[in-house]
């Protein structure tokens, strides 16, 4: 991210520099410096006014989610997939702790809970790491694990509804249709691609035969004990699995009557599953809401130094220079110029991307709830940072050749733009 910024901020400074060296002045319009400085100012109290807007939406998506996560809709949801887990995964044995761990981190995904999704995550690379035959190498369940985590399956994209919301939109869950068809293909995508990627990706065992790491396992090193995760019958299961496929047309042939319904549906929906359950949900929704408004105010850092960077960019000038350059060529597959930082940045940098979503659909002239605003949107909700993903749970573990998880996830995150372009004009082009 040091260098994305810098080259943004670089590139809008020389853009303006050099329109200011052949800049003729023009009574009541500001010299090209000018207008780069009142566009840092205006960028820089916009982006806190954007996050304070943000407070109050995302105190109550996460006070719902907390509800959820205490009723143990987690457990439930792992319990659902655990039978595919298994058949995935067949080098893990079915009771390892890392089996636990992926599941459950699996599930926070899938219900927008990032911070509760990493930990989850970063234990199941370590108890992976101890069926590891090859220390320092990824496994071909590491590899797997790692782009099914990049391209996982969202059925709420809380914060990306948050932020719609707080950009005035009037259907700020118009997204969740195009986020599960975009998030259901680009899930696809990385178990095939890891699959078939796998079998080029060998390297020489010791009695120079072709191997490849993670088919031989190592000796089970001492672990923790691992998460009891009962798996329900495998007819549920399926079950389950067919009315999310089936969700998936239905939502999008249904996408505009069902979204202004999605909202009050949720917050009903979780306060009553929280009672059957026997959940506090006053308290524990308080309780879930005071990490939403520290989210809030944390992100405003992040926001400050890349709204600031985009506003130079744009106000320079460089913007319209490459809009004009690719605009022509990829809006004719569906995905306009505004877009294309959002499509470049979003694997590279989690708040870069989020900066630039804001940056968007805020923008008078295009808005949460034009085609460009909704495609942006979908593309934050149903893509991740790849790059953050790999670096964090292969560091955690110290494995340094991640051999062709890189590969199987970018194919995941071109399925899932390529997805959600498709998706998005449909419904909204």
């Amino acid at each position: 991210m040091n260098i994305v910024f810098l080259a943004i901020v670089l590139v809008a400074f020389i853009f303006a520099a050099w329109h200011q060296l052949f800049w003729i002045p023009v009574v009541g319009d500001p010299s090209p410096m000018e207008a780069l400085s009142k566009a840092m100012v205006e960028s820089a109290a916009g982006s806190v006014e954007l996050a304070l807007g943000l407070v109050g939406v995302m105190t109550l998506f996460l006070g719902l989610m907390k509800v959820a996560e205490e009723g143990g809709l987690l457990t439930i949801l792992a319990r659902l997939i655990r039978p595919l887990m298994v058949r995935l995964f067949p080098e893990v044995p079915p009771d390892h702790p890392a089996m636990g761990s992926m599941i459950l981190n699996m599930s926070a995904n899938a219900m927008g809970l990032g911070n509760a999704a990493t930990p989850f995550g970063i234990r199941a690379m370590q108890e992976l790491e101890k069926l590891n035959a090859r220390p320092g190498t990824a496994t071909n369940a590491m590899v797997l694990f790692l782009a099914i985590n990049t391209s996982n399956v969202t059925l709420l994209p809380t914060g990306v509804i948050a932020l719609r919301a707080a950009a005035g939109s009037i259907d700020p869950a118009g997204i969740l249709p195009t986020t599960l068809f975009a998030t259901a293909c680009s899930t696809i995508t990385a178990v095939i691609a890891a699959k078939l990627y796998q079998r080029f990706s060998t390297i020489k065992g010791n009695n120079g035969g072709g191997e490849t790491p993670g088919a031989p396992l190592a000796k089970e090193k001492e672990s923790a004990p691992a998460e009891e995760i009962r798996a329900y019958p495998l007819w549920v299961s399926l079950v389950a699995f067919f009315v999310l496929i089936s969700l998936i047309p239905l939502t999008i042939a249904f996408g505009r009557a069902i979204s202004p319904w999605i909202i009050p549906g949720l917050m009903v929906g979780f306060l009553i599953f929280g009672v059957v359950r026997k959940v506090r949900v006053y308290e524990v929704f308080v309780e879930g809401a005071k990490e939403g408004f520290q989210v809030a105010i944390r992100i405003i850092p992040y926001l400050v130094a890349i709204l600031v960077a985009v506003g130079m960019f744009r106000a320079s000038g460089a913007m319209d220079t490459i809009v004009g350059w690719l605009g022509s060529l990829t809006g004719k597959v569906g995905l306009p110029g505004e877009a294309l930082p959002m499509a470049l940045l979003r694997p590279l940098s989690g708040s870069g991307a989020y900066g630039i979503l804001a940056s968007i659909i805020n923008d008078p002239a295009i808005g949460p709830d034009s085609y460009t605003g909704y495609l942006v949107s979908t593309l934050q909700g149903s893509t991740e940072t790849t790059f953050y993903v790999l670096a964090v749970y292969f560091g955690a573990v110290q494995v340094k050749r991640i051999r062709h998880a890189l590969p199987a996830a970018l194919t995941a995150d071109l399925a899932g733009i390529i997805a959600a372009v498709i998706a998005c004009s449909y419904l909204y082009g």
